[in-house]
């Protein structure tokens, strides 16, 4: 039996979808038809059911599905370690991440990263989280990295950083907004003018979240300005336009410069993980060198990004 075949059989069987399956597979579809084709022959038997508008698993297309699977694991995981001992991780890792996490979060690890794999070629492109979910169902990236839980069960996400979002205040006029002690009562938090991201962001639904989850209604908020992207707020907020909520790791330098300030709210804490996201069918061992590299990482002691030390 031939592996590509079947690795075209199982990739048509999951989409259901011939066109599709020519997409993730960088196939023609008269190649996919053809190597489904030919797979029946060599088995003898049909394994689809093809109609005008859908295709559809036979009885003997079902138990295949079920042992290709098993079959394209192993195969998998027979390369992978057959690769371990060659002492030899190499080749590209393509990574998808939000925008905070692959602006603020990865850059600094992926530097220690290739320092001890430098036969990996890494390309990081920063994409929202349908985006991330679409690329790793096409097979265009290996790894992606998200800002809170998706709900797509054909992924696996596990966290691997948890991020502390604050509300930032220029150091200029922060003391007039809010007092010497950089923590805010609860209540005081509607009065001040705040800059959010967007309706729907990662950011944007940890901060509601966990306003909800005290008794705050985040329709509340004074809200004078939305924008789509961290670095356009910290400038808005640096020109003493209003204060903001983000991830603490996006205002590492700002803190240093003592050019904003980080401001805690009274007894609630905004917190959320980081996770990473990948198709267990398309793990590569650069992924899965990486996966193990950032989880040490961070577990390590070394805080998110040095912030906590």
């Amino acid at each position: 039996m031939n592996l590509e075949h079947l690795k075209v059989f199982y990739t048509a069987a999951t989409k259901r979808n011939f066109s599709e399956t020519a997409k993730i597979l960088h196939l023609s579809q008269p190649s996919v038809s053809l190597q489904i084709r030919q797979l029946e022959e060599h088995l003898n038997i049909k394994l689809f059911e093809r109609t005008t508008k859908k295709i559809a698993l036979t009885p003997a297309g079902e138990l295949l599905y079920q042992y290709a699977e098993k079959i394209i694991r192993l195969v998998h995981k027979t390369e992978k370690e057959i690769e371990i001992l060659s002492e030899s991780i190499h080749g590209e890792l393509h990574v998808g991440a939000s925008l905070t996490v692959g602006e603020h979060v990865l850059p600094y690890v992926l530097g220690e990263y290739i320092k001890e794999f430098p036969n990996v070629d890494i390309k990081l492109k920063i994409l929202n989280s349908e985006q991330i979910i679409e690329h790793l169902k096409n097979g265009i990236i290996n790894l992606g990295f998200i800002e809170s839980m998706i709900s797509y069960p054909d992924l696996t996400q596990k966290p691997f950083l948890e991020d502390e979002l604050v509300i930032i205040a220029p150091s200029s006029y922060a003391d007039i907004l809010i007092g010497e002690n950089d923590v805010i009562e609860p209540n005081d938090v509607f009065s001040l003018p705040i800059i959010l991201r967007e309706k729907g962001s990662g950011t944007r639904q940890v901060v509601e979240e966990h306003l909800r989850k005290n008794g705050m209604d985040p329709d509340r908020l004074n809200v004078i300005l939305e924008l789509e992207n961290t670095e356009s707020i910290k400038s808005a907020v640096e020109s003493g336009m209003g204060v903001s909520i983000i991830s603490k790791s996006a205002i590492r330098k700002e803190l240093k410069l003592k050019t904003l300030r980080a401001i805690s709210i009274e007894g609630i804490k905004l917190t959320r993980y980081f996770y990473f996201v990948y198709d267990e069918m398309n793990i590569t061992l650069p992924s899965e060198s990486f996966i193990s590299f950032i989880t040490k990482y961070f577990s390590s002691g070394q805080g998110i990004l040095g912030l906590d030390n």
